[in-house]
């Protein structure tokens, strides 16, 4: 999958498409470079609903929430989203977004 990088929702949202043209929303949580690699993290927009719900609502001990993490890469001259290349890169960079987030949260309180 190698989504286009999109602005239209602002800038905490990007629509992307899948390889079968498929549009989705994604809400923007976090960027951060690891190995030299810049990686995003996003949870997928909830339809129908105004409200901004906060990280800190979620429940981030769940692997079942939702977090989607894409890579940053270079295609064409054009910077675009990508999924990761392994299992072991995906927990890799998971837990360095896991302690991000808990040490953002840790900092608000």
């Amino acid at each position: 999958m190698v989504p286009d990088m999109s602005e239209e929702f602002g800038p905490d949202f990007i629509t992307v498409t899948d390889e079968d043209g498929n549009e989705f929303e994604l809400e923007h949580i976090d960027t951060l470079e690891f190995n030299g690699q810049t990686y995003m993290a996003f949870f997928p927009a909830v339809q129908g609903e105004e409200k901004g719900d906060d990280v800190e609502e979620l429940d981030l001990d769940d692997e079942e929430s939702g977090l989607i993490i894409l890579k940053v890469v270079e295609a064409d001259g054009e910077e675009q989203l990508s999924t990761l290349d392994s299992d072991e890169e995906l927990e890799l960079v998971y837990q360095q977004f896991m302690e991000a987030l808990f040490a953002d949260e840790e900092d608000g309180n």
